[in-house]
């Protein structure tokens, strides 16, 4: 956003200068002004501008209609080294935030591995004329945001083989350390000494060995604790997954990415909370130390866990990492997870899934509505802890075909002591396949903003 530029004419100068036409124009190509429609008008250079581009946002627009419109909005207007934008203009609550958001995240591309990157520029987009007092710390920290979510996008969308948990760790602890946070990882032989069963029973199956990356920002202010799960490549281990099921497992750390990224950008915003960030970072491989169907292992709480599906290893990784993070008695931890296919077949791809005790779950929910991020919340019935039970552990790490959202969110709620807790589950929303409003094509950094809202709201409360 262009937050160095002086803010250019307004909505009204520039429909006086083009005159009734446009009207005329807009009516011939179908244009009515619902929301999702674009219409370009040219202007053959009449008034400042070559192009005009129309988006629909309806009668009653919400922020998240504004974030879309200015998205689409980017993706639409021609070849151009600088835009302008009214959509801050609209009479909504939020709507010059939800501007920037938008137009900054329709910016995003990932083209690290391309041997000829797109040539078309980039361009910078500045608001026109009047925009509200103290638009320029609305517009920073909107930039800080989104370099949070494009920095888990980057993340995600990174090729596996080059991208193991170490090098994830790394990367995750230098943008950590960047914005002022205290970084501690733990490798294999930490994790052992730790008591991170989970986490080392997932790993054991790769030549790439797992990692746990702790995060804490310098705020200060109620305890927030954030926990992801990164499997960096899931394979299904033993329990191999079909070779179809295998093509985006790189997005299987989604969580781990997203809860790393929102840490960095509560630090970097100074908000006054203390979060502390637990991202388990695993290779889900089949090799010749795999853990096996039927192997038991011992999580850092001490509760004993019977693997009967090594493809249901995000809650194994997730054990240790909630376990650690209840130890520290926060006011409220949530985790982040494309924990299972059940929850996207419950809510459908746009939603996450949302499961937890009353109170934590409901904070989550408003700081996703603010934030513009789909969640739907979900049960958790205790009688269906019963289909958990095993012959010779504590629990099993699966309940079976039914339910699976549920009963996998039932194996973490038995890591989280008496913590205000929330699990996102987020199989759907994680990625998309086409470029869409503010979204390019794989990881959409969902949950990052949710986050950041999440810690906005504990500071005012």
């Amino acid at each position: 956003m262009g937050a160095d530029r002086a803010p250019g004419p307004g909505a009204e100068y520039v429909l006086d200068r083009l005159g009734s036409w446009v009207g005329e124009h807009l009516e011939g190509v179908g244009f009515s002004g619902k929301p999702g429609e674009v219409a370009v008008v040219p202007t053959a250079g009449g008034i400042g501008y070559r192009w005009v581009v129309m988006v629909g946002v309806g009668d009653d627009p919400d922020p998240e209609t504004v974030r879309r419109a200015a998205g689409a909005g980017y993706r639409a207007a021609p070849r151009a080294e600088h835009l302008v934008t009214t959509l801050h203009q609209l009479p909504v609550t939020g709507a010059l935030a939800a501007t920037v958001e938008g137009a900054l995240l329709a910016g995003y591309r990932y083209e690290d591995y391309r041997s000829k990157p797109s040539d078309r520029p980039v361009p910078d987009v500045g608001l026109a004329a009047p925009v509200p007092p103290g638009w320029m710390d609305t517009v920073e920290r909107c930039r800080v945001v989104v370099e949070a979510v494009n920095a888990a996008r980057d993340w995600v969308n990174q090729p596996p083989q080059d991208q193991g948990p170490a090098d994830l760790a790394a990367s995750m602890s230098a943008l950590a350390t960047e914005a002022g946070m205290t970084v501690e990882i733990w490798d294999e032989k930490k994790l052992t000494e730790e008591g991170m069963g989970g986490i080392m029973s997932v790993g054991r199956g790769s030549h790439r060995p797992p990692r746990l990356v702790r995060m804490i920002g310098p705020g200060e202010g109620p305890r927030l604790t954030l926990a992801g799960k990164g499997i960096t490549f899931d394979s299904g281990g033993l329990s191999l997954k079909p070779a179809k099921n295998q093509e985006l497992m790189k997005f299987d750390m989604s969580g781990a990415a997203a809860v790393a990224a929102a840490g960095v950008a509560i630090s970097r915003l100074g908000l006054g909370v203390k979060v502390e960030v637990l991202a388990a970072l695993a290779e889900n491989m089949p090799g010749g130390g795999a853990t096996r169907p039927g192997d038991v292992f011992t999580a850092r709480n001490g509760k004993t866990v019977e693997v009967v599906n090594t493809d249901a290893e995000g809650r194994l990784v997730l054990a240790d990492a909630l376990s650690l993070g209840a130890e520290g008695s926060p006011d409220l931890m949530v985790d982040v997870a494309t924990l299972t296919g059940a929850t996207a077949v419950a809510v459908g791809l746009r939603y996450g899934g949302l499961y937890g005790t009353e109170d934590a779950r409901r904070m989550v929910a408003e700081a996703a509505e603010t934030a513009g991020e789909r969640v739907w919340p979900l049960p958790l019935p205790p009688e269906y802890r019963k289909l958990l039970d095993s012959p010779v552990a504590d629990m099993k790490n699966t309940g079976g075909r039914w339910a699976g959202g549920i009963t996998a969110a039932l194996v973490l709620q038995e890591f989280t002591g008496d913590v205000p807790w929330a699990h996102l589950d987020i199989p759907g929303p994680a990625k998309t396949k086409n470029a869409k409003h503010y979204l390019a094509a794989g990881a959409t950094g969902f949950g990052v903003r949710t986050l950041v809202e999440l810690a906005v709201l504990m500071e005012r409360n």
